[in-house]
């Protein structure tokens, strides 16, 4: 294997927004949260984008659940990451995957701060150098927690291969407000990415569905 497994997971309102107009992304039940502390435990590392480091500032640890907390990985073209952000508190390993044309200055002061840079990629990160980087580091099953733009460049390179989605009771509207997949999108239905759906469960108040991406890395596995 050349990269690691992927799972994709998310919550997301009944009319798909993983956030509100006003950024409030708070949508997962107290079981959900539970439910994602979990899984966070059973990973080698978890990958969000410097957006949501922005937006929400996650710390990305386990705390809900037994087991230790996987190294956090920060897409971060431009090293935009704030120093006092809490993916670079020392209570889990964490990576700063940037690229050339990022400020050196910055990325030293984020070295300083004990994040293993990896520059992967001229103006935006190679996705796929990075995770056979990871992969090369140890990392075999990564859990990706990105937004909707991080999650639509590993969907549309082919990079994630099951997708969880807790689906909240409530609709929230909104024209800008975020979506699961943002991006460029695909031009017709057919060209989409195809899933399989696998199990469909109730947690909480939320209504838990895994997919596995057709011709992804467990699609023999789940077949």
């Amino acid at each position: 294997m050349t990269r690691p497994y992927v799972i994709l997971n998310a919550a997301m309102t009944l009319d798909g927004k993983i956030a509100t107009i006003a950024g409030d992304s708070r949508i997962s039940c107290e079981a959900d949260l539970d439910r994602v502390h979990k899984l966070r435990a059973s990973v080698d590392a978890v990958m969000v984008g410097v957006g949501t480091v922005l937006a929400d500032n996650p710390s990305l640890t386990v705390r809900r659940a037994r087991g230790k907390s996987p190294t956090r990985v920060v897409i971060d073209s431009f090293a935009k990451t704030p120093l006092d952000a809490k993916v670079l508190d020392n209570s889990a390993p964490t990576v700063i995957a940037s690229t050339k044309n990022a400020s050196k200055r910055r990325l030293q002061k984020l070295c300083a701060t004990g994040a293993k840079i990896i520059v992967a990629g001229e103006k935006e990160v190679n996705l796929h150098r990075l995770l056979e980087k990871l992969r090369s580091a140890g990392v075999r099953k990564l859990l990706l927690e990105g937004g909707s733009t991080l999650n639509w460049s590993m969907l549309n390179k082919g990079l994630v291969d099951e997708v969880r989605v807790a689906v909240a009771p409530r609709i929230v509207g909104g024209t800008t407000a975020k979506t699961l997949v943002g991006g460029a999108g695909f031009g017709e239905v057919r060209r989409g990415v195809g899933l399989e759906l696998k199990k469909v469960t109730k947690v909480g108040k939320n209504l838990l569905l895994t997919y596995q991406v057709k011709g992804g890395k467990g699609a023999k596995k789940a077949g």
